[in-house]
This record gives structure tokens, C-alpha cells and sequence, in this order.
């Protein structure tokens, strides 16, 4: 009975969230760049009054104990408006706006360092909430916070679009607008590098979601064997490390490129996985945490990268790209991580954290070559401005 209930969860998790998924792969895209022209406010009212519908529709599933595929009909409900990745999507736009570009990758940290903390409230919170008086009573909390982030959205918060226009909703420029972004022949230069800081934030995202999942599998087999208390540490530990990661952006950001910053945040991702693979006792498995205190520096670099190849008309678009590129890696990871952890136990449990590290040696090549480029070019330059009567 056990194994059938498992085996109905994992069904069903699949098939709400590639429905969640694919759904709002098209929202979003629509919403996104509507926001360029209509304002951010709209793109962010909208995806937060669907998650609080969706709530709603989750908590009526276990009062009136329907079917479990009405949780399928939430999901959905909350795709058409966008869903998580519309948030994130139309925060990122509205920070682009309202910071200037030396600033911007710091900004974009902060924003990063508050879904971590969020993330790991909820999870300690949330669990031992859940423990203590069941499931219903935490989705409580979540409508709540999706019904004050909406009335938020709607009447405190101010516009970041400076000059807004009316703009059809349910029309293909807005999908053109999107496929412009990486084939517009105006800024050649531009536009490969979008696709290469694309491919580099797809995989370390991937790799980020590839091993978060795996963790607690890690930790709870032999030797490790840890109990409840030291899981919570060590997700409060991985977790830590959106904070620790702001700290240390802005402390690099004194003496190096951002850039730079970037490729230290791989190098302490990439050994931390390292050690993290070959734990056996709880101390290296702690120390291997530790070591990625940087590990979350690369992605708002690369956001902010992202941010500045575009202009100020297209931040919603952007946005609303790299929110469905992180939505993909989110699937891509659980299916190539979960199915390489049972398939590698028999000659080593931690092999699919060192297949992560040997994955971000591509984007540290791509951000170091990229880096290498830009400063020749630069050099080339102003050689040419200098040699010019």
C-alpha cells in the first residue's frame, strides 16, 4: 500500500507540475512583455490573485476531501496568470527599472537573497508547523501572504515604467518581442551573448535544483544517517548561503569585475559539490555546506548581464525569458538528477553532486571567455580611438 501511495504522489506531482509548467510557459510570455508597455503593477496583481485562487482551491480539495486532480485544476488556474514565474519575472523587471547599471547586480542580489531567506523560513516554519497541527492550517498562511501580496501590488505599490502606453493583451508581438530578444540583427554582438549567458544561467540553475533535491535522499542513507534535527540544520545551512553569497558580492564588488565575482561563486559551488559528493561523516558533510557560502554570487551577475544588453523596453520580455528558462531547469533537473541518484548508489552515493560540479565547468568557461572578449575588445578600442587625429 505503501508503494502504490508513492507511486500515485509521484504521478501526480509529474502531471501538476509539467500542467503548472506549460501553461504558464505561455502566460508568461504574454504578460511579460505586455508589462514593458502596460507597467509592472498588472504583471504583478495578476500572478499573485492566482496563487491566492489557487490556494483557495487547494484548501477546498482537503475541507471537502475532493479528488486529487482538482489540485491539477489549481496549478492551472494559476498558470493562466502566470504563476510563480510571473512574479519573479515582473520583480526582476521592476529592479532593472528602478536601478541604475553599476548598481544593478547588487540589486538583483538582494531580491535573490530574499527568496533564500523566504525559502528557508518556510521550510523550517512550514515542517514543523505541518508536524504540529497537520496541512491545512500552513495553506492557510500561504493564502494569506498571496491575498496581502496582491492588495499590495495594487494599491501601495508604485509604478516603475516611466512612460506606459495602452497596449492589446491577447496579441503575437508579444511573443515576437520575446524571439526578437535572441534573433534581432540590430546588435549582433548582443544578442549571441544573450544566448550564452542563457545557456549559462540554465545550467546553473539546473545543477542548483539538480542537487537541492537530493540532499535530504544524501543525508538520510548510510553513512550519514541523519535524524530530523540535523536535516533541518543543513537545510538551513544550504540556505544560508543566498545571504552569505549578497555578502560576499558586495564585498568582491570593492576589487573585481562582476564577472570575476562570478566565476569565485562557481569555483566555491563547484568544490563544495566536490566535498559534498565524498562525505561520509557529518562534519565534511557540514564543511562541504560551508564551502558554498559563494555558491549563489554567479546567478544575479548573470541576471544583471542579462539586463543590460537589452534596453529599458524590453526588461519585461527579458525577464519573462529567463523566468520560463528557470521553470525548465526546475523539470530538466528532477528528471536527469532524480533518475542519476538511484542508478549510480552501487559505486557512489555522492556521484550525482560530482556530475554538478563537472556541469558548472561549462558556464565558468563560458563567463571566462565571454569576460576575456569584452576586455579585448575594449583594449582594441580604445587603441583605435588613440591612434584617431
Amino acid at each position: 500500500l505503501l508503494q502504490e501511495v508513492e507511486a500515485l504522489v509521484s504521478h501526480w506531482n509529474l502531471y501538476i507540475n509539467l500542467g503548472g509548467f506549460f501553461v504558464s510557459l505561455f502566460s508568461v510570455t504574454l504578460f511579460g512583455p505586455w508589462s514593458d508597455s502596460v507597467g509592472r503593477r498588472p504583471a504583478l496583481i495578476l500572478p499573485a490573485a492566482g496563487m491566492a485562487l489557487q490556494t483557495a482551491i487547494y484548501l477546498l480539495v482537503m475541507y471537502l476531501e475532493l479528488h486529487v486532480a482538482f489540485f491539477l485544476l489549481g496549478r492551472i488556474v494559476s498558470g493562466l496568470t502566470g504563476d510563480y514565474n510571473l512574479i519573479l519575472a515582473s520583480c526582476f523587471s521592476y529592479v532593472a527599472d528602478t536601478s541604475e547599471r553599476r548598481a544593478r547586480t547588487f540589486r538583483v542580489a538582494i531580491l535573490e537573497a530574499c527568496l533564500g531567506t523566504a525559502g528557508m523560513v518556510a521550510s523550517i516554519g512550514g515542517g514543523q508547523w505541518r508536524k504540529a497541527q497537520g496541512y491545512i492550517n500552513p495553506f492557510w498562511l500561504a493564502f494569506a501572504a498571496s491575498l496581502a501580496a496582491t492588495l499590495y501590488a495594487a494599491f501601495f505599490l508604485r509604478e516603475s515604467v516611466k512612460q506606459k502606453k495602452a497596449a492589446k493583451l491577447f496579441t503575437l508581438s508579444h511573443y515576437k518581442a520575446v524571439h526578437r530578444l535572441y534573433t534581432a540583427p540590430e546588435h549582433p554582438s548582443s544578442r549571441w551573448k544573450l544566448a550564452l549567458y542563457s545557456l549559462s544561467f540554465f545550467l546553473i540553475v539546473t545543477v542548483h535544483f539538480g542537487a537541492k533535491d537530493l540532499y535530504v535522499l544524501y543525508e538520510l542513507g548510510f553513512p550519514l544517517c541523519w535524524a530530523s534535527d540535523l536535516i533541518g540544520y543543513g537545510s538551513a545551512a544550504s540556505y544560508l548561503a543566498y545571504l552569505s553569497s549578497l555578502a560576499g558580492l558586495r564585498l568582491l564588488q570593492l576589487c573585481l569585475e562582476d564577472t570575476w565575482v562570478a566565476e569565485i561563486g562557481l569555483i566555491s559551488n563547484i568544490a563544495g559539490l566536490v566535498v559534498i559528493s565524498l562525505a561520509t561523516t557529518t562534519p565534511l558533510m557540514f564543511t562541504g555546506y560551508g564551502i558554498l557560502f559563494l555558491s549563489m554570487a554567479a546567478t544575479p551577475v548573470i541576471r544583471s548581464k542579462l539586463s543590460k544588453l537589452v534596453s529599458e523596453t524590453e526588461q519585461g520580455a527579458l525577464f519573462a525569458s529567463v523566468a520560463c528558462v528557470e521553470g525548465l531547469c526546475s523539470l530538466v533537473a528532477t528528471g536527469v538528477f532524480n533518475s542519476l541518484y538511484p542508478a549510480t548508489l552501487h559505486f557512489m552515493r555522492g556521484f550525482p553532486f560530482l556530475f554538478g560540479a563537472i556541469i558548472l565547468l561549462i558556464p565558468a568557461a563560458i563567463l571566462g571567455w565571454i569576460q576575456i572578449w569584452d576586455s579585448k575588445h575594449d583594449y582594441n578600442h580604445f587603441q583605435d580611438a588613440s591612434l584617431s587625429p
